[in-house]
């Protein structure tokens, strides 16, 4: 690639670079013998007519004169509201080489692992995040060095991800301890503290009862209460610092070389004194039961960040309507028994649903909140929640209103299997104007769910429960008809309030009750 150096007016040497498809950059050999780090972000933005995004590229690079042509990739924006990933896993190994279209690596995104494939041909010459570092990584973060030469490999096995890359030197300053590291105060023998208390008063009894629950002596700090006195404020503060203190059955346990003295040959009993008893090793019980931690992945950090987001921005109103289900039941077995035509209730309402939006298309639309405008949307993308071991994802099914029962059962169970499986492609899960969230088959009656913007409105769907409805009366009759047992549903659609009124959620409520309890409509 070419490079060109500009001479700037603060004196320093900038690369000016073209813009590469893989999002990364390229470093060539330069002539200063000193390591030169500069952040070309900044640099280009004041200097540099060329158009530069930080999104596509590592903001910090470092190069040395002995650095062969090497490409530093960065950590890619695989979807438009990606802003953090976690490397899963290398696919290749340092010193593979690759083609254009082979995968790198597995990227967690904040929707699904999506695979990062190289644009060009080259060979990995050094992988800068793994394990543990790969986690939640900013966008832009440089992860890889890739080289074109084979040769070029062993230049880069002391290269450690630094700002962009510094070079790991033996010249570098010698580790410090980590006693070395804390506050010396702390760790003061107790014996050389300035105190005007008794020894056995010098923890505070909260303070006690804390460093007895964690097992440690905290008698070795330097107490901030009155006349020297150890608070509870003070060991916790010990305790997130990582200060050390010795352990409380090594500071309890008599010397083995100590002898004990004979007990005395008088009558009487020896009176106990104070000290004694301050002194007496308290049990130690274990009230924690098992547990597991696991580590949080960033598809459920980014459904917290957005559901609360959502929620204290999004005026989110309330409907709710009962529906009866026995005569989609009662299809739903016609179907299966006759035509062989296997249908689930989900499928039902999401057919219900993309027709009542197509009767009332005020529901079908987005909000954007920079421009503060509605969109009606024409086409009727309906998102379906599905839960996946990695979170809860939203696949689209694509011009709803169009396709058949037979025809959404499909799309629903392949979209699903999928997403289960981490392979939904970006397209396939971003976007939609209406989403529909069903908890029935896990036992919910009733539930609230949150909008997911810019859509305006999401259908929450419970299961349904058999309950004895009345049946009206009749004048005239001399006998009325006894009750009925009915299978009823819950549905609450939460909506916009910028976008849409309570007239017409009521009356797309009443457009789903209407095809749900006419089912013969949902097969035309």
């Amino acid at each position: 690639m070419p490079l060109s150096l500009t001479k700037l007016r603060n004196g320093h040497r900038w690369i000016s670079l073209a813009r590469r498809p893989v999002g990364s950059f390229q470093v060539g050999k330069l002539s200063e013998n000193k390591l030169l780090t500069s952040t070309i972000a900044n640099k280009f933005d004041r200097f540099s007519p060329l158009p530069f995004s930080t999104r596509n590229y590592s903001s910090t690079i470092s190069f040395a004169k002995d650095y062969p042509s090497h490409t530093i990739f960065p950590m890619p924006a695989l979807s438009p509201t990606m802003e953090t990933g976690t490397i899963e896993k290398w696919n290749l190994k340092e010193g593979d080489e690759f083609s254009a279209g082979d995968v790198l690596c597995s990227i967690e995104t904040d929707k699904a692992s999506v695979d990062f494939e190289a644009q060009d041909d080259g060979i990995l010459a050094k992988i800068l995040q793994e394990g543990v570092l790969g986690q939640d990584l900013t966008v832009g973060t440089p992860i890889c060095i890739v080289v074109e030469e084979m040769k070029d490999v062993e230049a880069f096995v002391d290269f450690v991800s630094e700002e962009g890359g510094k070079r790991l030197t033996n010249e570098s300053a010698p580790a410090t301890t980590v006693s070395e590291s804390l506050d010396l105060k702390f760790s003061i023998p107790a014996s050389s503290l300035n105190r005007s208390v008794a020894e056995e008063f010098v923890l505070m009894p909260s303070a006690r009862h804390l460093s007895h629950s964690k097992g440690v002596d905290a008698t070795v700090l330097a107490g901030t209460g009155k006349g020297g006195r150890v608070t509870k404020g003070d060991v916790l503060n010990a305790l997130k610092q990582g200060i050390p203190m010795p352990d409380l059955k090594k500071a309890t346990q008599a010397p083995q070389n100590e002898t004990i003295a004979p007990a005395p040959t008088a009558s009487g009993p020896k009176p106990v004194s104070i000290t004694d008893l301050v002194h007496l090793p308290l049990p130690m019980i274990d009230t924690d039961g098992s547990y597991e931690d696991f580590p949080n992945n960033n598809m459920r950090k980014v459904i917290a960040r957005r559901l609360v987001e959502s929620k204290s921005t999004v005026p989110h109103f309330y409907s709710s309507m009962e529906v009866e289900l026995d005569n989609i039941l009662a299809l739903r077995k016609n179907l299966a028994k006759n035509h062989d035509v296997k249908i689930s209730v989900n499928d039902l309402i999401i057919r219900s649903s993309a027709l009542a939006l197509r009767d009332v298309p005020e529901v079908n639309a987005t909000f954007d909140p920079k421009t503060n405008q509605v969109s009606m949307e024409d086409s009727i993308d309906i998102s379906v929640a599905v839960a996946t071991p990695s979170g809860l994802i939203t696949p689209i099914v694509p011009k709803t209103d169009r396709l058949g029962l037979a025809d959404i059962s499909s799309v629903v169970r392949d979209l699903a299997g999928r997403a289960r499986d981490g392979k939904l492609q970006p397209h396939e899960y971003q976007g939609g104007t209406f989403c529909i969230s069903n908890l029935g088959m896990f036992g919910i009656d009733e539930f609230s769910a949150v909008i997911n913007p810019p859509q305006a409105a999401i259908l929450a769907v419970g299961g349904g429960t058999a309950r004895v409805v009345p049946t009206p009366w009749i004048d005239g009759l001399e006998e009325q008809e006894p009750p009925r047992i009915k299978t009823i549903m819950t549905a609450r659609l939460s909506a916009d309030r910028r976008v849409v009124d309570e007239a017409s959620a009521g009356l797309f409520l009443a457009a789903f009750k209407h095809y749900l309890t006419k089912p013969n409509l949902l097969i035309l």
